[in-house]
């Protein structure tokens, strides 16, 4: 094979259909659109119109909501975390935390780190450091011999609200009697 024999294959690329020019073409007059109406004429786009009848969509009840504030933790199972020992891809001997599961390939996204679920066998003795751990999980991970670190999480939004509005209003009280 040569570089000028490199081509696609046949059917890859589509050349457009060119549209209203003449009976001839087998796509003049109506350009395939049919006979009048709005859908015969440009910049229509009716996804989900159902001709003046409430939509679909409109018509099912709404339900549950998306909580803003909500943890985004990657869930890993201690059954996983021994496969991984056991095929090497996780040393045992360090601290696994959430960079170590995330090199291996363990951990995917949780911005807020990972928390550890109970889910399967744990053998070897190992330590970690996470966001988060279910009592199953700690408890096997101990009887195993290893140890569990949870990260001390933030305060919580209501309490860090709480200590701003006490500081502005400190602010204020020392700006007062400084007039």
């Amino acid at each position: 094979m040569k570089l000028n024999d490199i081509r696609d294959n046949d059917g890859a690329r589509k050349s457009r259909i060119r549209v209203g020019r003449g009976i001839g073409s087998g796509k003049g007059k109506t350009a395939g659109r049919g006979q009048k109406g709005q859908k015969a004429r440009s910049g229509v786009a009716v996804n989900g119109f159902e001709g003046g009848q409430m939509p679909l969509h409109m018509r099912l009840p709404k339900r549950g909501f998306n909580n803003i504030f909500a943890k985004d933790y990657a869930e890993v199972n201690l059954g996983m975390v021994q496969k991984f020992i056991d095929s090497g891809k996780l040393d045992k001997g360090a601290t696994i935390d959430h960079d170590a599961l995330k090199a291996a390939g363990l951990a995917r996204g949780g911005k807020d780190g990972v928390r550890l679920l109970g889910k399967g066998t744990l053998t070897a003795k190992v330590a970690f450091k996470v966001a988060g751990a279910s009592k199953g999980a700690i408890e096997a991970v101990e009887q195993a011999g290893g140890s569990v670190e949870v990260i001390a999480k933030g305060a919580p939004e209501h309490e860090k609200k709480a200590a701003r509005a006490e500081a502005n209003k400190a602010a204020r009280a020392k700006a007062k009697a400084g007039e």
